[in-house]
């Protein structure tokens, strides 16, 4: 965005204030994953988001038809102030700046994940009836899932794998697969994470980033808040919290399995998750110049070998995959200067 268009940008959301352009600061904030660009637009004691997001690449129309659902549902998300859907603008409410990941620490995370299970029931309010969202089937599983081969093990590491490990992978994929469809379908967010909640002045939790929400497995939000890529848990923390989450969603009947299957669904969700995210960070690197996601990588190959290693004595494919991960993938891993393993 050229300062030009900017300006052209700062010019609109004043005439959206009705207040005087002049009388503004504008101050670009830190960009996420996507192409978007968001600014932080100031006048006196009050300021908002200012954001740039192209239509051509971007899913407004998701974000803004989710937005309103969301809030209906009674979660706390950004209050729109005004779209220009042509141009990609977006003027919307200022959340502020304290990210959920900078106050988590073993004391305070109990409660602040209490918060955050308390607002993601409410975004699993949202039924499918409400918005038209693609689901979490074996046809979108199945692409997250090839992104590891093709953008982490190919582009990244620079490694071919070998026929044994494309059976490896084969294998393990259509597990991860069925169990992921054995799943209650329910509001998805994708991204429900450290970086993606914010505490407000009030103490309430607030989600940003959901325009890529599906209806889809019931495990994969709590996955991503409690094996988060940016911040690890004990296991028995981990286990504590999904236990809990069986107990509340059994109560509520949303599941009707015992809490051994219940934890399983979690286990290899997260694994699909983190097998995903390996190739999802590789790409954000090599084909977007995102290198801040490489420092993520070796916490989320952490993740994965665990996962591994926990069912490989019971599944023959958790065997085979991890086998072929620790003898032919880690080695050339340890080698890679992003790697503190």
């Amino acid at each position: 965005m050229t300062d030009r268009d900017l300006q052209t940008m700062v010019n609109w959301a004043a005439t959206e204030l009705h207040l005087p352009v002049s009388e503004f600061t504008v101050a670009p904030l830190t960009g996420d994953a996507s192409a978007r660009r968001y600014f932080r637009l100031a006048h006196s004691d009050s300021s908002w988001m200012l954001a740039d997001s192209p239509p051509e690449s971007q899913k407004n129309a998701e974000f803004l038809a989710i937005r309103d659902a969301l809030a209906c549902a009674g979660a706390r998300v950004p209050n729109l102030l005004a779209a220009d859907a042509g141009k990609g603008w977006l003027l919307l409410e200022d959340l502020g700046d304290e990210l959920l990941l900078p106050t988590l620490s073993k004391e305070t995370v109990d409660d602040a994940y209490s918060d955050a299970i308390a607002l993601l029931s409410l975004c699993q309010r949202v039924a499918p009836a409400e918005l038209a969202l693609p689901a979490y089937d074996e046809s979108l599983l199945t692409e997250e899932l090839s992104r590891f081969d093709e953008w982490f093990v190919a582009a990244l590491l620079k490694s071919n794998a070998s026929a044994a490990g494309h059976s490896a992978m084969g294998g393990l994929w259509h597990c991860l697969v069925e169990s992921a469809l054995e799943q209650p379908s329910v509001f998805v967010h994708r991204d429900f994470h450290s970086r993606n909640l914010m505490r407000l002045s009030d103490s309430l939790l607030a989600v940003i980033d959901f325009q890529d929400a599906v209806y889809g497995p019931i495990t994969y939000d709590t996955v991503s808040l409690y094996k988060d890529c940016y911040i690890r848990w004990p296991r028995e923390a981990v286990l504590a919290w999904v236990k809990r989450d069986h107990a509340r969603l059994t109560g509520q009947a949303a599941l009707s399995c015992d809490s051994g299957t219940f934890i399983r669904w979690f286990d290899w969700m997260g694994l699909q998750r983190h097998i995903k995210v390996l190739g999802t960070f590789a790409r954000l690197y090599l084909r977007d110049g995102k290198d801040a996601y490489l420092n993520d990588l070796p916490l989320v190959v952490t993740y994965v070998r665990e996962t591994l290693a926990m069912y490989a004595p019971t599944h023959p494919e958790f065997a085979a995959f991890s086998s072929w991960f620790e003898a032919e993938l880690m080695p050339v891993i340890q080698q890679q200067a992003w790697y503190r393993g």
